[in-house]
């Protein structure tokens, strides 16, 4: 990990913590929520090692970059503008990408509106979500199917309660219900409740203490608002994506899930997948895995696994 350098720059009016190791193509990981650059330490270590120039932000909201106050400003555009500009001040023409969860839904829209910028993508967990232009992505149907207090529904109310929830309770403790809480059945947030919610005991191994000290320090400082409102701006990305209607994404990729992740299990990925409409949608995807007795944290529960795939995918580009 001492290996690893950081740097902090300066992209679409905001100052981006960066962190990176290693010389050859350029790998640019995009981190989930409530996660930060060191989601993608196993990945970045170990393919740095084959010879690949590994590269991972804290997206806008998160860590030590730059987190502006308003929903608004967390739309698919603005962090793409971000991504845009930290690869020209990289000076790198086209990346190889990898995403997991909102670092995959921000990888989808890199190389719906940017496909120059990318040469392949292996994204993990969350399949592409394309714009119905009659339905917004959430609406009164959503609410109704998973409930007031399903934690989407929670995550779209104004700026200060879910927020405040968040800071009522120990950080480290936030981080590790959310780190096992999304496998297999709907995380439920009660309002006020968040407290009463159970930590799964024991941890799983792949959950250090370690990893769990050094993202809570960081939403120490900045709080969870950030990553909430990329959820706050779902429904102003579907006003702002609407000349991107029917749009595909060209770019060679690898799916990747866990068949225990509740994004596969019960949001709709498993029979998306399935019914053919991803490929439709992707029609340069190459490969799906789906694998056995995994949650929504991939990378971090199997980083060799997970590493193997990425590289056998890339290699190739």
């Amino acid at each position: 990990m001492e290996k690893i350098e950081h740097s902090t720059i300066t992209t679409n009016g905001i100052n981006m913590h960066v962190a990176s190791i290693g010389t050859g193509p350029a790998i640019l990981f995009l981190h989930g929520f409530p996660e930060l650059w060191i989601s993608w330490r196993h990945q970045m270590l170990s393919l740095s090692s084959l010879g690949y120039r590994c590269i991972a932000p804290d997206l806008r909201g998160y860590g030590d970059t730059d987190a502006p106050p308003s929903p608004a400003s967390y739309t698919a555009l603005h962090v793409v503008g971000d991504l845009v500009g930290l690869l020209d001040h990289l000076g790198i023409e086209q990346v190889l990408l990898v995403g997991h969860d909102w670092g995959a839904a921000m990888a989808w829209y890199l190389c719906l509106l940017r496909p120059d910028r990318v040469k392949a993508l292996v994204n993990l967990g969350v399949v592409f979500i394309h714009r119905n232009p009659h339905v917004k992505f959430f609406d009164e149907r959503f609410k109704t199917l998973m409930g007031d207090d399903f934690y989407i529904c929670r995550f779209q109310e104004e700026i200060g309660e879910i927020d405040q929830e968040l800071g009522s309770v120990d950080t480290a403790t936030v981080l590790k219900i959310f780190h096992t809480s999304f496998d297999t059945t709907p995380l439920i947030i009660p309002k006020g409740g968040l407290g009463l919610l159970k930590l799964v005991e024991p941890l799983p191994s792949w959950l250090s203490q370690d990893y769990i000290n050094y993202c809570a320090n960081k939403f120490n400082q900045k709080g969870f608002t950030g990553g909430v409102n990329y959820y706050r701006a779902l429904n102003l990305n579907w006003e702002l994506l609407a000349p991107w209607t029917e749009s595909q994404i060209k770019v060679p990729t690898k799916f990747i899930s866990g068949d225990k992740d509740s994004t596969y299990c019960f949001l709709g990925g498993k029979e998306y997948i399935e019914s053919g409409e991803f490929k439709k949608d992707v029609p340069s995807l190459q490969e799906i895995v789906i694998i056995e007795g995994v949650g929504h944290y991939i990378n971090q529960a199997r980083p060799e696994e997970i590493t193997t795939h990425i590289y056998e995918f890339i290699k190739k580009y």
